[in-house]
């Protein structure tokens, strides 16, 4: 018997030599940043670094972590429910013969440069050690950008069906004497607040379960402030990431007893149990990560430039500025309401009209929010002229014109619903909960799929003049039934949901790739990147009252850019918030996006309308800064002393803009903003926008980047809602 004992010792101990003996190093990485693992035949696939760029990671083949092998596994790039696990697996399934274990074993690997020679792809094939499940890790590393993307492909090789019960994208251990984590939260109309919390032992989940409109509440994005539980701007080590998906989502951090951060994201499992059937394959969404040591602001910016150059459709073509009748017209309007608005955008130099809600529904009209929805006709009694006549006029004036439609979603009044309530979704024998008078269409059917993309489709055929879409989805996934899935598969439809809403991007972008297109969902429900793949901008907030929106702006912007946010100037009072603010502000906000207007210009005084003239051909003037500059966070619109400024840097760093405002009353204090980014050595004239006469001693004046970045300039700011944008252009100036 000691014989035979001695025999499998060393038989075991031949094979975990030999296995160490072909240990190989994987090192993906882009110009700053790396992903390093480590693997072997038969054994799991080790993550030994993400962070700064590591030129020679061959000393890391030796790494060891002398972590107890009874105290957890190593630090593994996909863990599963199984083996030494102790952690939240980003894999657990119930294999065929109801073995509930996975423990992935590496294969092989492959890395291969694209046609884009700035990207490179790496897949990695593991597969179970005793059921036919394999795993296939991917990343995509984006040099310039300084991101790794990953997703997982599971692939059931079985005799029957795997249940999948978590399936997460991504899995991604951190080693750090602290983690700060600052991610969004909010609500409808509050989107986008920022929240720092200094991670304790255990678990923190950022998640939703709406289904549909997921982003209010939370987003998922996140930032990690390592090694400190400060957050700053422009210093410090700081790994961000943001998650690909438009359905449920889930971040989990767990801090375990060795100090290891556990990060999943994905796709959140609860209720979303997946029959995997044998010869299927499913992939999970892209997770997006950046490394800084550049603070918040460098992890911004990578994942800006990212988002800009691969993360968006049409990511270098700015929406036009415009005006959407919605707040100034709402559901009463006709083609004269509508031409006199078009005119007034014109005279005011703005270049596209959007005829919102309220154009459509013949039977059951388009009067309110509680019928007409799902019935795409024009509503002849309004618009007897139809949508090519209200189209044409915009193009006669030299405006764009765009269009609301809102595809997913039904009122119970309305002829859709009659023709087919099996298209709605609701449990048989449960009643459909009602969220704005209106139901859910089933996107997981084809059928629905077909008629989504027909909205769109047809909306296009109405003129040859429409340039932009507005999207809009206005109420969340929740009692959740499908006529179509298989009773024991009814959990598919969140995540089928949305891939069913892909499949029809996927049709409207091969059919329409130059239209603009807004992803509004009762504005900030659908500020991600897997919604961007396909929009050209989002809605931002339901909320355009200025002061609130410089909180929500700051939010969005630390994950996506300001190409993307549309921002527009409203009336005062605020019709959400009540708020009166001075027209100068409200355009100061709305300018650092894709500014807009939202309001009845008649209603406007001349004075309003010339000072509103003027903001806009500033704007025009600086732009392609905005939109495709680098952006630097002087302070945050949270600070005590409510003062708050950013800038928008050119590539070349010939030209910036900055945005400066006070968002409290001042007293005798004066703020000073320093900016960064700047050529030390470059000479910039100081040009203040949007004014009718110069208000500071530094107008006109040149300085280099090295004093604007450490002595700064000085508005004399007193008040609330003082705001003052300026352009710097480099030149000799005195």
């Amino acid at each position: 018997m000691k014989k035979l004992l001695f025999l499998l010792c060393a038989v075991w101990t031949a094979g975990a030599t030999d296995a160490a003996a072909q240990r190989q190093l994987i090192d993906i990485h882009t110009d700053d940043v790396s992903l390093i693992l480590r693997a072997a035949p038969g054994e799991e696939v080790q993550l030994l670094h993400f962070g700064g760029r590591i030129e020679d990671p061959a000393p890391l083949m030796a790494y060891e972590s002398y972590r107890h092998p009874g105290h957890n596994t190593e630090d593994v790039a996909y863990p599963t429910f199984g083996g030494r696990n102790y952690h939240e697996a980003a894999l657990r399934a119930t294999h065929v013969d109801g073995d509930l274990n996975t423990e992935l074993k590496y294969l092989s690997h492959e890395t291969q440069r694209l046609a884009d020679e700035n990207v490179t792809l790496t897949t990695i094939h593991t597969t179970d050690a005793v059921q036919a499940l394999d795993v296939d890790l991917v990343y995509t590393a984006y040099a310039r950008e300084n991101v790794i993307t990953t997703h997982a492909e599971i692939r059931n090789r079985e005799k029957g069906t795997v249940i999948l019960h978590s399936f997460y994208s991504s899995a991604l251990p951190l080693r750090a004497e602290k983690y700060l984590l600052t991610h969004l939260h909010g609500a409808w109309t509050h989107e986008a607040q920022v929240e720092h919390t200094l991670l304790t032992h255990g678990s923190k989940s950022i998640s939703s379960i709406r289904g549909v409109r997921t982003t209010h509440a939370e987003n998922p994005s996140f930032m990690l402030t390592l090694g400190s539980d400060r957050f700053d701007e422009a210093s410090g080590e700081v790994v961000a990431g943001t998650l690909a998906w438009s359905g449920n989502f889930r971040l989990n951090f767990e801090l375990d007893e060795c100090q290891v951060l556990n990060i999943l994201a994905g796709i959140n499992p609860e209720g979303s149990e997946y029959r995997l059937h044998r010869g299927e394959t499913f992939t999970t969404p892209e997770m997006i990560y950046t490394h800084s040591f550049e603070g918040a602001g460098g992890a911004s910016r990578n994942l800006h430039d990212w988002g800009r150059n691969y993360g968006i459709w049409n990511g270098h073509t700015p929406t036009p500025t415009l005006l959407n009748s919605w707040e100034g017209a709402a559901f009463r309007f006709n083609a004269r309401i509508l031409t006199d608005m078009i005119d007034d955008a014109a005279a005011m130099g703005l270049e596209m009209f959007v005829l919102d809600d309220g154009w459509f529904g013949n039977k059951y009209p388009r009067n309110n929010d509680k019928a007409g929805l799902g019935d795409w006709e024009v509503n002849r009694e309004k618009l007897p002229e139809g949508i090519d006549y209200i189209a044409s006029y915009a193009h006669d004036k030299g405006l764009k014109f765009g269009i609301w439609i809102e595809p997913e979603m039904v009122n119970p009044k309305s002829e859709l619903a009659e023709k087919h309530p099996d298209w709605i979704v609701r449990t048989p024998k449960r009643e459909a909960p009602l969220t704005r008078n209106q139901l859910l269409l089933d996107l997981s059917n084809p059928e629905v799929q077909d008629f989504v993309f027909g909205v769109f489709d047809r909306t296009m055929q109405l003129s040859e003049h429409i340039d932009y879409i507005k999207w809009d989805a206005n109420r969340c996934a929740n009692s959740i039934g499908s006529s179509y899935q298989a009773d024991d598969e009814q959990a598919h439809f969140w995540i089928e949901y949305t891939q069913g809403l892909y499949k029809v991007m996927e049709r409207i972008r091969a059919k329409y790739p130059d239209v603009l297109i807004q992803a509004c969902a009762s504005g900030g429900g659908r500020v991600e990147y897997g919604a961007l793949k396909y929009f050209d901008e989002v809605w931002t907030s339901d909320n355009t009252e200025a002061l609130t929106r410089a909180r929500i702006q700051y939010g969005t912007s630390l994950f996506y850019p300001a190409l993307v946010m549309a921002s527009h100037v409203s009336v005062t009072p605020n019709l959400q918030t009540g708020n009166v603010t001075p027209l100068k502000f409200r355009f100061d906000i709305a300018c650092a996006g894709r500014m807009g207007m939202e309001l009845q210009p008649k209603h406007m005084t001349e004075e309003e309308r010339a000072e509103a003239r003027r903001a806009i051909e500033a704007y025009k003037e600086y732009r392609d800064i905005v939109m495709q500059g680098d952006l630097y966070r002087i302070g945050t619109p949270y600070d005590e002393d409510g003062c708050y400024a950013i800038a928008y840097v050119a590539k070349d760093k010939r030209r910036a803009v900055v945005f400066a405002y006070s968002l409290r009353y001042q007293s005798r204090t004066v703020p000073v903003f320093r900016i960064p980014g700047l050529d030390p050595a470059t000479q910039y004239t100081i040009r203040e926008v949007n004014i009718d006469k110069p208000r500071y001693w530094f107008e006109g004046r040149s300085f280099n980047g090295e004093l604007l970045e450490r002595a700064g300039i000085n508005p004399n700011f007193s008040r609330i809602y003082d705001s003052a944008v300026f352009l710097l252009e480099a030149g000799d100036g005195r």
